[in-house]
């Protein structure tokens, strides 16, 4: 049997320093609706206090580069949950890209074989990747693959717009992006 291709390996930090801080993404914005959008949802979120004393503590640097691009929805929902996990633990980096800045990098991240943002690609201190999360909460994607499963993409949607409304505090995509930062640091497998 032939062996599948391998693909080129990725300069983590390489890609992790040709992105944006957080201010300088959100100041190259297309869109100062969308801008002004994401800054407010940055301002209205707060961290359980939990959640920020263990990011405020972690023991070695967290790398995350943020595939994200400010027309989109899940972007302005996610973006500043990551960027208030940031703030409270100064370990955790992260660096924003675009889909067309890094393609090669992008496209190790589809959705189900789609183009889905933002993407949070987690690397430990020494930039080897971790984890990766997005566009959305993974009961959130379950139930977009259900709708296209079954052909009706619009009711899953409509039902992933309700989960949505009941976890306005985003405690779920905390939950998930946590865990990773978690796989990032670990000590010992």
């Amino acid at each position: 049997m032939p062996r599948p291709a391998t693909l080129p390996v990725i300069d983590w930090k390489a890609i992790f320093d040709s992105g944006l801080g957080y201010q300088a993404w959100l100041d190259a914005a297309e869109s100062g609706d969308q801008r002004d959008k994401i800054e407010a949802q940055r301002l209205a979120l707060n961290l359980d206090k939990p959640v920020a004393a263990y990011l405020a503590a972690l023991p070695r640097p967290v790398h995350v580069v943020a595939i994200a691009e400010d027309w989109c929805g899940d972007v302005v929902r996610h973006a500043p949950v990551l960027e208030r996990m940031a703030e409270a633990g100064p370990a955790l980096k992260v660096r924003y890209i675009s889909r067309e800045q890094h393609p090669h990098v992008f496209v190790r991240f589809l959705t189900n074989g789609g183009e889905a943002i933002p993407k949070f690609i987690f690397l430990s201190e020494r930039f080897v990747e971790c984890g990766s999360w997005g566009p959305m909460p993974e009961r959130c994607k379950e139930l977009i693959a259900r709708g296209k499963a079954c052909g009706d993409v619009a009711a899953a949607r409509k039902k992933v717009s309700g989960l949505y409304e009941l976890d306005s505090t985003r405690r779920e995509v905390v939950e998930e992006l946590l865990h990773l930062v978690e796989v990032a640091v670990s000590p010992e497998p």
